[in-house]
């Protein structure tokens, strides 16, 4: 099982980072994927490691981190990114929830993620909340066929999911996937599972039972168990069919 979007290194973590760590790898995770919300992200990530689960790490500039005034160039990002060590550019993306006073600013960042994503051929995660429409049409904007990556936390519509495959993304599945009154999980089943990976966002959106508690890597079960549900398939066949997604996509060996 592996968790394509986790913020384990963040501070909710910091008192009992070895149990987490521990519950994770009891219920099979063995990939855990780390994107960055900045560039201090990346050697808090250094400090994350366990005996039974690989950790991989990405760099990128969080949308609401441009609202806060963090900036990078076209250069910096590519320093950081041409690592070996970084498997993704990102998480980048737009937010407008909580400012619509930076829509330009978020919007030139993206774009130099997706070039950087571009010249080293790694995927790109997409944040996106309340900003569909904009951050399809920049992904369409800078698609010349070598951008690929994943919609982080998916909660479109069927067609904005279709197009967003159709420009050459994954769907990632989370904790909102699996809440009573989101209807993310009717839009899922009318979507292709090949399509998709699993991922928590802990320490945020813990997957229902679990909602409203720290989210951590071991509760993907739980989405997991969800999807195998409404795709009325076996928990293996979701666990095959989004490891090797995940793997495929990010280039990572097994």
């Amino acid at each position: 099982m592996i968790d394509t979007h986790c913020h384990i290194y963040a501070d909710q973590f910091n008192d009992d980072i070895e149990e987490v760590l521990n519950r994770a790898s009891k219920v099979g995770i063995d990939h855990i994927f780390m994107p960055a919300i900045n560039f201090e992200s990346v050697p808090k990530m250094d400090e994350i490691v366990h005996p039974h689960i690989r950790f991989h790490k990405m760099a990128g500039i969080h949308p609401t981190d441009i609202n806060g005034g963090t900036r990078t160039t076209e250069e910096e990002l590519f320093k950081y990114c041409s690592n070996d060590e970084i498997i993704g550019v990102g998480e980048t993306g737009l937010d407008y929830y909580w400012s619509a006073e930076y829509k330009s600013e978020q919007e030139q960042s993206l774009r130099i993620h997706c070039k950087v994503a571009k010249q080293l051929a790694k995927p790109i995660v997409l944040h996106n909340r309340d900003s569909t429409k904009d951050l399809l049409d920049v992904v369409a904007d800078e698609q010349d066929g070598n951008l690929r990556g994943v919609w982080h936390s998916f909660t479109g519509s069927e067609d904005e999911g279709k197009r967003a495959i159709d420009l050459g993304l994954k769907l990632g599945i989370g904790g909102i996937f699996t809440f009573k009154n989101a209807g993310v999980d009717k839009v899922v089943g009318r979507l292709p599972l090949e399509q998709m990976i699993l991922e928590t966002d802990a320490p945020y959106l813990a997957p229902a039972p679990k909602r409203g508690k720290r989210n951590e890597p071991a509760f993907v079960k739980y989405t997991a168990q969800h999807l195998s549900k409404i795709k009325d398939c076996s928990l293996d066949d979701v666990l095959q069919v989004t490891d090797s997604n995940a793997l495929n996509l990010f280039g990572i060996s097994q």
